[in-house]
């Protein structure tokens, strides 16, 4: 049975962007997108809403020759190869390979697509993660803490979202981002 995880960089105040929409203050540097990869490594499957989407698709054509670094020719070739699936009222074709489109996330589903994958699955966006963290879906929980603070936007976890996590692993980088791997033992 595959796990569900849920990844996000994010503020130390706990959002993914600011009040702007804006997230260029969570660019990993180099040995962050290095670590990122590997853990990227195991998934087969990410669930995406669409805007995590159309902002993740830029790997699907993202320049892979020698003269790019070898972190970014890493993770295209990690997010070429796994399959996804988009949730969307409004999308109507994908731009992506591998792509599959639904209209509504549904709970059951997902339960079915864990039980029945080998490779484990992320769920990628605030708003996907939520409806995912409160239907007891995700198991694990990584979340990459960036060292500013931006005061409000959109919050990487669910503010009436209750659970009892167990921390995992933590590792910290130079540039002074900090990892939190937690298992999630029990929702509410």
């Amino acid at each position: 049975m595959a796990k569900l995880i849920y990844s996000a960089i994010t503020s130390l105040d706990g959002y993914v962007a600011d009040r702007n929409g804006n997230f260029d203050w969570a660019a990993p540097d180099e040995e962050v997108h290095a670590f990122v990869n590997d853990l990227e490594r195991s998934i087969g499957t990410y669930l995406y809403g669409r805007r995590m989407y159309e902002t993740m698709v830029y790997w699907e054509r993202a320049a892979t020759g020698a003269d790019q670094p070898s972190v970014v020719r890493d993770f295209a070739q990690i997010w070429r190869a796994a399959e996804k699936v988009v949730y969307s009222k409004t999308l109507r074709t994908a731009s992506s390979a591998r792509t599959r489109i639904r209209r509504d996330f549904n709970a059951d589903v997902v339960r079915h697509l864990k039980e029945s994958s080998v490779r484990d699955i992320t769920v990628g966006g605030p708003e996907l993660a939520a409806r995912a963290l409160k239907a007891g879906l995700v198991d694990e929980l990584h979340l990459f803490i960036v060292p500013v603070a931006v005061g409000h936007g959109t919050s990487a976890l669910p503010n009436d979202w209750h659970a009892r996590l167990q921390l995992l692993d933590e590792h910290r980088f130079r540039s002074g981002v900090v990892h939190l791997h937690y298992g999630i033992r029990q929702n509410h």
